[in-house]
């Protein structure tokens, strides 16, 4: 059997990232396996962002390797790694506010199926673009809301019209960045359902500074501190680790309660 088949999807090993002589992330090494919804925490400055970045190509890392799907993409840019099958959101929305839910999907469609933004082709003469923007709307719950401008959405809505636009590719590794900043209980308990629906058979990969979220979407949780990968484990076992009680959680946790 091919080795390969056995391979996490993602890998990172001993990943450094550096802006002069400032030390951003130093020696992380971590896996995210096939089908599995993986959190990363940590403190603010502690370097989620910039790992994201080196994750999906927006930043060159300074040490290190990254491996999606048993391949290096080290020295691979965005648009490399998305069609390698990685899909990305970010911490602030990212729609065409002028643009109606429809014709976001649109964008996003046209670009995964290689179109790109050619104009020249007659959008609605492409029946395969049609019939992926319709299941994305039903799939993220804004099929009533096909023609209504992006700005006009609820920010709930938006949120998950950025979903909708970060899995409009049918990427099998999502990456998604604080995906219920900003929102109240009801919405992100909303946003959760959401996205365990979307990355159902997916690979996920997020960033998010909810716990309650965080320990009800993830299978493993990592842990960054000071640009080092402190702890990855399950969220009964980082909930138990005193190392992270003391980093982060413990105060993080004292501060809701």
């Amino acid at each position: 059997m091919n080795r390969r088949e056995h391979a996490p999807v993602i890998a990172l090993s001993q990943v450094g990232k550096r802006f002069g002589k400032t030390v951003i992330l130093h020696d992380v090494s971590l896996q995210v396996n096939k089908g599995e919804r993986l959190a990363l925490i940590g403190p603010n400055g502690a370097g989620k962002s910039t790992l994201f970045n080196l994750i999906s190509g927006r930043l060159a890392m300074s040490d290190g390797d990254i491996e999606l799907h048993g391949q290096s993409i080290r020295n691979c840019k965005p648009n490399q790694i998305h069609r390698r099958g990685l899909a990305r959101s970010f911490q602030i929305t990212s729609v065409f506010p002028k643009l109606s839910v429809a014709e976001n999907l649109q964008c996003a469609v046209l670009w995964s199926h290689g179109y790109k933004y050619s104009f020249w082709h007659r959008v609605s003469k492409l029946r395969d673009v049609h019939i992926r923007v319709d299941q994305v709307m039903e799939e993220i719950g804004l099929a009533a809301r096909r023609d209504v401008a992006a700005a006009a959405l609820s920010y709930a809505e938006q949120r998950a019209l950025e979903i909708g636009i970060t899995i409009a590719g049918d990427a099998d590794v999502i990456l998604l960045d604080e995906p219920t900043a900003g929102m109240s209980r009801s919405e992100s308990e909303a946003a959760i359902a959401l996205i365990r629906k979307v990355t159902t058979n997916k690979t996920l990969l997020m960033v998010e500074h909810d716990m309650s979220v965080v320990f009800e979407l993830a299978d493993r949780i990592a842990v960054l501190a000071d640009g080092a990968l402190l702890a990855c484990d399950t969220p009964a076992a980082i909930r138990a680790n005193a190392q992270v009680q003391k980093a982060y959680l413990g105060a993080l946790l004292g501060e809701k309660a």
